[in-house]
């Protein structure tokens, strides 16, 4: 059975470490902040100038004001801080943020990533995620490994607009993980979501992998 959103959210959170300051993208991603395992200390970060940043609020506790860089609204901490959106894309690019956690619409086997753009379709522009790509130190992906038409997203190279070339580290979809390694390996299959095959993921999948499991 292929993973729920919330449970690709919750094997992304498995990526987390104590003391680690953290990006999230719009989308799944943004789901994580609910799944920091119990006791440990992890620091959300957003572009729009947050650091620590609470669980998502409860139905009718919302505050118009308080968002992230998605414009969802959020909770705040006893410990957090706002400044200028300059100051927190200088903590991004001067490589203080430790991973960030993005969606994708493509990911290339050698660690491409394309997720800000489809041609013919009206976009606000990249956002952040070109100077998260390039300026975090770890980055993970988590996305449906097929598009609606049944296309794969996992490919050899990809045909949309790059959001940055061999960044991506970790691929999370709903059939279960991959080691990407920025293309500095060849990208191996190192879980499965229960009770997806190898032989499905093979069949749904363009870019060439290695089984690790």
């Amino acid at each position: 059975m292929a993973w729920t959103r919330d449970q690709m959210a919750e094997r992304a959170a498995k990526e987390l470490r104590d003391g680690f300051y953290v990006n999230l993208g719009i989308g799944i991603p943004t789901l994580v902040a609910n799944y920091i395992p119990e006791g440990m200390s992890v620091t959300l970060q957003s572009e729009n100038g947050m650091l620590g940043m609470g669980p998502f609020p409860y139905e009718g506790e919302e505050d118009a004001d308080l968002i992230n860089a998605g414009k969802q609204t959020i909770t705040e901490l006893d410990s957090s801080s706002y400044f200028s959106s300059a100051d927190s894309f200088a903590m991004i690019r001067g490589g203080h943020i430790a991973l960030s956690i993005l969606g994708g619409m493509q990911v290339s086997e050698n660690g491409d990533l394309a997720n800000w753009m489809v041609p013919g379709k009206m976009v606000k522009g990249m956002g952040g995620a070109m100077d998260l790509v390039a300026g975090v130190k770890r980055v993970v992906v988590v996305m449906d490994h097929c598009e609606k038409s049944g296309a794969p997203k996992l490919l050899h190279r990809c045909s949309l607009p790059l959001t940055g070339a061999g960044v991506v580290d970790l691929l999370i979809t709903e059939l279960g993980v991959f080691e990407i390694n920025r293309g500095k390996t060849p990208v191996r299959l190192i879980e499965l979501a229960p009770d997806v095959t190898v032989d499905e993921v093979k069949a749904k999948t363009e870019a060439a992998f290695e089984v690790a499991l």
